[in-house]
């Protein structure tokens, strides 16, 4: 199999090849950033996939100062939603990863939550120049956006999945991209918000975010969440120790380990990881942020070995 070959294949060999490394948990959203084609900047994207498949270098931003950014309404722009239809569309979503992946705990849910989609739509530049510019009036486009994806929620709790995925990358890998005062104003106000109607469903809610988030974790957790995603920047020894009789948690070897190191520093990180994770009974093995391409197939099934050997608690 190769990037070329057929969706039949690629998805037949996907798979089988979850099924051979007993995969728990299949990391999977729906609503993503086609719903924001009618106004969104585009970025480019650097190679991460097999053969460069995901490379592109269209950069293009559709707004020409920060004055239109601060008057931006996306209920205006990108407009409501039928929600029976997205009901069904969510269910066609969970029922089809069901049928992929038997096995696991599967899910149907959201990537574009809030910051996320603001990143989508203004770009890097344009959004840190308006909150450069007035925080507080951006903080009103973030509750602009929030009634707008708030339709998207509404629907992903009417539908049949009792796991949901959030996705929202809020930080970079340093952190915080502007003062944590603001996300504890415009961010997780609105998170409840947003949440409430999935807790009303009864939903369990597995929350993503790439970066270093360890200064918000218990901010999300108060927001509702049941799981965490996160790469091995973020503390999860802290989230082990806190929460880890409460919450499921899904990660975090560091991926540039296989792709870099010697069998004894992949041992060691998977040891790492199997330290603080396997006596929490929601713990789930995972490298941060997938596996790349380029990674030395070697490398991928001794780390696979390692975790084998020592996941039995």
């Amino acid at each position: 199999m190769n990037a070329k070959s057929s969706e039949d294949i690629r998805q037949a060999a996907s798979n089988a090849f979850k099924k051979a490394w007993d995969y728990s948990f299949s990391w999977n959203v729906l609503v993503h950033v086609k719903e924001l084609d009618q106004c969104r900047t585009q970025m480019g994207h650097a190679a991460f996939a097999a053969e460069g498949t995901d490379y592109s270098n269209q950069v293009f931003c559709p707004f020409e100062d920060v004055e239109e950014v601060l008057e931006f309404d996306p209920l205006q722009v990108y407009g409501t939603i039928n929600h029976s239809d997205q009901v069904d569309k969510f269910n066609a979503d969970y029922k089809k990863q069901c049928e992929m992946v038997p096995d696991a705990v599967n899910t149907t849910g959201i990537y574009i939550t809030l910051v996320s989609g603001l990143i989508e739509i203004f770009g890097w530049d344009m959004l840190l120049m308006a909150l450069g510019v007035d925080a507080e009036q951006f903080g009103k486009v973030a509750d602009r956006y929030t009634e707008w994806i708030l339709q998207y929620f509404k629907a992903l709790a009417d539908c049949d999945a009792p796991v949901v995925k959030i996705h929202d990358d809020i930080v970079w890998t340093s952190g915080a991209f502007v003062n944590p005062g603001w996300y504890r104003k415009y961010v997780f106000p609105n998170y409840k918000k947003l949440f409430s109607p999935l807790r009303e469903a009864g939903k369990k809610i597995i929350y993503t975010s790439d970066g270093n988030y360890t200064q918000f974790i218990d901010d999300i957790v108060d927001c509702g969440i049941n799981g965490f995603v996160l790469e091995p920047i973020t503390d999860m020894k802290y989230i082990a120790e806190k929460y880890g009789k409460t919450h499921a948690f899904i990660g975090n070897v560091d991926t540039r380990v296989l792709l870099n190191g010697t069998k004894d520093d992949i041992y060691r990180e998977v040891k790492r990881c199997m330290d603080i994770g396997k006596k929490c009974p929601g713990f789930f093995m995972a490298v941060g942020n997938h596996i790349p391409a380029n990674t030395p197939v070697e490398n991928a099934l001794f780390y696979n070995e390692v975790y084998q050997d020592l996941r039995k608690r």
